[in-house]
């Protein structure tokens, strides 16, 4: 029998995955410059926006197919959970080395630092079969969202506020169909983007001394951010609707054709997961020391510094070097059932 043709990807949503992580790398490259920088720290909020929606909207997009077969829950398994349990273990030590917190222990039940995102996927991947039977999918999970900022004892376990909180922009991309974001990427929708995308930026610079940026986090309820408890489903839905707006402006900016950049795509978790070590070392390791980091060149830099190392560390060699701890086939672990799929490109 023939084998079957290996699936064509999208290089439209290989480059929106690819200029997503940069602005993630960029975003923690930006986080020590932000005190007594006002402009830093707009363009810090603008950023934190709408890049994890981004990433929440397409990896939700690439979940419609989940349906809890055995070769699905294989590459659940095998594409997030392992790598969760091995970079949050790798994470607590490199926390340890750096003196951050010598005695933290390491507990997969408090994800540290960019850890969060797997466990929330896993957790939406799983209930990716409720909502495609739930009768109004979105209202549902924006009600759950706006309800969870009113109670602090949610707790920390599996970041399950942060969980609850993103949740709608999960099921935003459940619910979008392939002329969704061909809609998007027509020209009108790109011209229009430009004056959008600056009005959010001049709002932003605006907001930062007139408002907490924690909200864009989605990491803790109306009470731990010292507003009201009415603040929390207000804020709920004004986040979801210029996140999702500043997707469209991002995702409108995409280019869909292939790049230089569009097969750096494919290793998006890769970045991600590694990056992580790289920002955490530039802070406890003096880099921000210098005065002249703190000036506008100093960002500068810092933002080309970090879309460099992000960019290396999604090439082929090291996807190569670390596809055993992220992407391990396992076949040990399972019986001889339904294949797996082939990889997804949802995780991040």
């Amino acid at each position: 029998m023939a084998a079957r043709p290996a699936r064509q990807r999208d290089a439209f949503f290989d480059n929106a995955k690819y200029l997503a992580i940069v602005l993630v790398a960029v975003g923690h490259a930006w986080e020590p410059l932000r005190p007594g920088s006002r402009a830093v720290t707009a363009l810090y909020m603008f950023v934190y926006a709408f890049h994890m929606p981004a990433f929440i909207i397409v990896s939700g997009y690439f979940s419609r197919a989940f349906d809890g077969s055995p070769g699905r829950l294989k590459r659940l398994v095998t594409g997030i959970a392992v790598p969760y349990v091995v970079f949050e273990t790798a994470y607590t030590l490199f926390t340890r080395w750096t003196s951050q917190d010598p005695d933290r222990p390491v507990s997969l039940l408090d994800p540290l630092y960019l850890t969060w995102f797997l466990a929330a996927l896993f957790v939406w991947r799983l209930t990716t079969p409720v909502w495609r039977h739930v009768r109004r999918p979105l209202p549902t999970a924006l009600v759950v969202a706006m309800l969870a900022t009113l109670s602090p004892s949610i707790g920390h376990d599996l970041d399950l506020q942060r969980t609850l909180q993103f949740l709608p922009y999960f099921v935003f991309g459940l619910l979008l169909r392939p002329e969704h974001f061909r809609l998007v990427r027509r020209r009108e929708v790109r011209i229009l983007a430009v004056p959008v995308a600056g009005c959010a930026l001049g709002v932003a610079y605006w907001a930062v001394p007139r408002m907490n940026y924690g909200w864009f986090f989605h990491a803790d309820s109306a009470r731990e951010l010292a507003a009201p408890f009415w603040y929390g489903p207000l804020m709920t839905l004004a986040a979801f609707g210029c996140s999702v707006v500043l997707v469209a402006c991002f995702l409108a900016w995409v280019p869909g054709r292939r790049t230089w950049f569009t097969a750096l795509g494919a290793g998006t978790l890769y970045g991600y997961l590694l990056h992580g070590f790289v920002a955490q070392a530039a802070k406890y390791g003096g880099w921000y020391e210098p005065a002249w980091v703190h000036r506008p060149v100093g960002a500068v830099v810092a933002a080309l510094v970090a879309a460099v190392v992000v960019t290396a560390l999604c090439t082929p060699p090291v996807r190569r070097v670390f596809r055993c701890v992220t992407e391990p086939g396992m076949a040990w672990a399972f019986g001889r059932g339904d294949a797996a799929p082939p990889p997804g490109d949802a995780r991040a």
